[in-house]
């Protein structure tokens, strides 16, 4: 988070230099979208800090879904970002106002676009490895970055092999656009986040886990739940145990099956389970979960 806020700061010093160069709309476009990198990324070390910090007395659970308040805000900054990028450019339409130094202003955001490839690719990289929405949020948004400076090097390139210099806004317009649809993705996660939304994938690949896994012991499981905190998967299942178990033995069991689940899904997990009686199941629950795996 630190190397992406460092290099943020670069870009938007380049970006603006190159707007300052063209007074190109579509480079303003990019610029705008830089500055609000530069903040989204400093509340993203901030929740990424907090995110990891241990559970305490006032946060039982951790702090991890502060991950899904910075995705939000990012995708809410990045919208407010556009807003503003198609309000100039329509101004500078009707002025029919013409971009200059082209060659340069391109050529400086093309170098902005390679470095802003490169550090989303790794972002995203590290996102997926630590489970991490920030990190991932954050790559994603350089990524779009990246594509936003491909658009205005061809808005650069199209005004000056044609001199016809609308396509300059026009093409800031279609960049924007781009940002709004980016941004709206960040939100709907964040809200997905924020309201334990289901991950049919991780439940998928939890079902086929527990289903190999409980097999192996001759017991059930039924009532399976997981939710993505931000950092950390929460998952919840019951094991059902033959009758005449002793609790140590059912115990042990539930441990090794938890501990399998733990180095096979290769992210920060906490997991509760909850044993039960295969016989006695359905005179104790008068509602039959779903889901219900017997061997």
């Amino acid at each position: 988070m630190r190397l992406s806020l460092v290099i943020g700061i670069f870009m938007l010093c380049t970006k603006v230099l190159a707007y300052y160069l063209t007074g190109s709309a579509a480079v303003l476009s990019d610029a705008s979208e830089s500055v609000v990198h530069v903040f989204a990324v400093s509340f993203a070390a901030y929740s990424l800090r907090l995110s990891w910090k241990p559970p305490d007395q006032s946060h039982h659970y951790g702090h991890d879904k502060i991950a899904f308040f910075s995705a939000g805000l990012e995708g809410l900054l990045i919208i407010l970002a556009a807003a503003y990028v198609i309000s100039v450019s329509v101004h500078k339409w009707i002025a029919g106002a013409k971009p200059d130094n082209l060659g340069k202003g391109a050529a400086l955001i093309l170098a902005a676009g390679v470095i802003n490839a490169v550090l989303g690719g790794y972002l995203l990289k590290a996102g997926r490895k630590y489970h991490s929405l920030i990190l991932e949020a954050d790559g994603r948004h350089v990524l779009t970055d990246c594509w936003t400076s491909l658009g205005v090097i061809a808005g650069l390139g199209l005004t000056h092999l044609t001199g016809w210099a609308d396509w300059d806004p026009l093409v800031a317009i279609l960049i924007a656009l781009n940002i709004v649809w980016s941004g709206q993705k960040l939100i709907r996660r964040s809200i997905g986040g924020l309201m334990d939304e289901a991950d049919p994938a991780t439940e998928s690949q939890l079902t086929r886990l527990l289903v190999q896994i409980t097999s192996e012991d001759q017991i059930g499981f039924h009532a399976l739940r997981c939710r993505n905190a931000g950092n950390t998967v929460w998952i919840e299942f019951h094991l059902l145990f033959h009758k005449g178990i002793a609790l140590e033995s059912a115990h042990a069991v539930a441990t090794r099956i938890e501990e399998k689940i733990q180095q096979a899904m290769g992210a920060r997990v906490e997991i509760i389970s909850h044993l039960e009686i295969l016989e006695d199941h359905d005179l104790t629950h008068t509602h039959p979960h779903p889901k219900e795996f017997v061997p």
